[in-house]
Formats: structure tokens, C-alpha cells, sequence
């Protein structure tokens, strides 16, 4: 009796997932059918522009700046831990409206960026300064400064990159601090 009841679960399971499979089957066959008709499509040269896709139009060059740097990479060579670098990236506004910086973010919490506040001209100098701080930093570094502002395109990265020795003073072991007798 219990191997035939066995027989009857094992009987219903299967057709249980039968019926699911035959489910998910048809909608894989839907998905299948449109990615094919897309496809066709792209072999005919015909562009399809997805659903979700934005119409964007050109910036209007006389709505934005245009930075020029003099340098967008600085090496600073090989130095030891704990020294402070600081390096200024200049720049010139060649666009045909003045440059404004709106934001300017770090990668990690050793480098820390100041820069011209106020509008830029056309024609004018700005700046982005740069300063590392390698404490607790070991190996090579390559630190980077990312500036939001009106050109195009709207983001803009300078870089800074070197080595930084381990300093000998800095003991990786911790302390066992004072023995109590």
C-alpha cells in the first residue's frame, strides 16, 4: 500500500512540473521570437531604437565651457609614507561660455581637491588643487579627482599617481601594551 501511494505522489509531482516547464517554456518561446525579430531587423539595417531610450540632443557649444589642462595626469614619483603631496592643475576655458565647476569628488579619503569657485570666462585660468596624503598608504597609488561641470561631456578626471614606501617606524604587529605582574 505505501509503495503504491509512493507511486501516486511521485506521479502527481511529475505532472505538477510538467505543466509548469510547459509554462515557462511558452514565455521563453515569446522572448525567443521577439529577440529573433529583432534581429532580422538589425540585419536589414533597420534601427531600433529602444522604449527606454532619451532623445539627446547636442549640447549647444554656446552654453558650455571647455576645459584645457595643462596636465590631467601628475606623477609624483616614489615617496614615503606619511609625506603630503600637492600638485595644481591648471587650466584654460576654451569654450564659448564660462565654466562652471559644480562638484568635484575624490576617489578615497586620502586626496582632497579645492578649485575656482567662481565662474571661469572664456579665455580665463582656473584651477584644481590636489593634495595626497599618504599616511597609512603603501605601494603604488594612483589616486583620482572627478569634476562635474558645464562641458561637454559634463565629467571630467585628473590623476595623480606614484609610490609610496612603507615606512620602517610603522610596526604591523600590535602593541601588547603594558604587562600587568
Amino acid at each position: 500500500m505505501k509503495y503504491s501511494n509512493l507511486s501516486v505522489w511521485l506521479l502527481g509531482l511529475t505532472l505538477i512540473m510538467a505543466g509548469a516547464c510547459s509554462e515557462k517554456g511558452s514565455g521563453d518561446n515569446d522572448k525567443i521570437q521577439e529577440l529573433e525579430q529583432k534581429i532580422s531587423q538589425l540585419e536589414q539595417n533597420q534601427v531600433v531604437t529602444p522604449s527606454s531610450a532619451q532623445n539627446v540632443q547636442p549640447a549647444d557649444p554656446s552654453t558650455v565651457g571647455a576645459f584645457a589642462f595643462e596636465d590631467e595626469i601628475f606623477d609624483f614619483g616614489t615617496i614615503n609614507e606619511g609625506e603630503v603631496v600637492e600638485h595644481i592643475f591648471k587650466f584654460k576655458n576654451e569654450g564659448q561660455a564660462p565654466l562652471i565647476i559644480s562638484n568635484i569628488q575624490a576617489s578615497c579619503g586620502c586626496t582632497s581637491p579645492e578649485w575656482s569657485k567662481s565662474p571661469v570666462k572664456p579665455g580665463d585660468e582656473g584651477f584644481v588643487k590636489v593634495v595626497f596624503n599618504s599616511r597609512g598608504k603603501s605601494g603604488v597609488q594612483s589616486p583620482t579627482v572627478t569634476i562635474q561641470a558645464n562641458t561637454n561631456p559634463s565629467v571630467s578626471r585628473l590623476r595623480l599617481k606614484g609610490e609610496v614606501n612603507r615606512s620602517t617606524g610603522t610596526s604591523t604587529a600590535p602593541s601588547a601594551g603594558p604587562v600587568k605582574r
